[in-house]
């Protein structure tokens, strides 16, 4: 059976960590034993891009979690519309590199519209069914609703 878990977070560098905890926990109550570092570190990728690039001025933005028996679906919600660009950084560059990462560590990924405004940036794990009787976390907002970027 799917579930879902979501949480907002400030436009603030910190929040970087904290939506990385966030998924730390959800896939540990959802008893998550593979791909767990791949996702939290596109959790960490996402947040960073939706802070530095992604969200205007005095909006955040949105981790939500969907699992299911095979995959694992990661999300971030942020306010701009505008598309990520995958970029081939120099080696002697020190940024540049997540969307590239976020590519390479998921299965499948891409950006898609969020009304009404902004953009959905998603990837996806397999999970091969090994959180097939997910425990519900406690904590973030398990609501399916739709939820403003502010």
């Amino acid at each position: 059976m799917p579930e879902s878990l979501q949480q907002f977070f400030e436009a603030r560098p910190q929040s970087v960590r904290k939506a990385r905890e966030f998924a730390t926990r959800a896939l540990d109550g959802w008893g998550l034993t593979s791909r767990t570092e791949d996702i939290r570190l596109c959790v960490s990728e996402l947040a960073t891009n939706a802070v530095l690039h992604g969200t205007t001025r005095g909006r955040g933005f949105l981790v939500r979690l969907d699992i299911d028996d095979n995959c694992v679906r990661l999300e971030v919600h942020d306010s701009r519309r505008q598309q990520p660009v995958v970029r081939e950084p120099a080696i002697t560059d020190i940024s540049g590199r997540g969307l590239t990462l976020v590519a390479a560590l998921s299965d499948e990924w891409g950006v898609s519209d969020r009304t009404p405004l902004g953009k959905i940036i998603w990837s996806c794990f397999k999970t091969a069914g090994d959180a097939a009787h997910p425990i519900s976390p406690s904590g973030p907002d398990r609501d399916d609703s739709p939820v403003e970027v502010r």
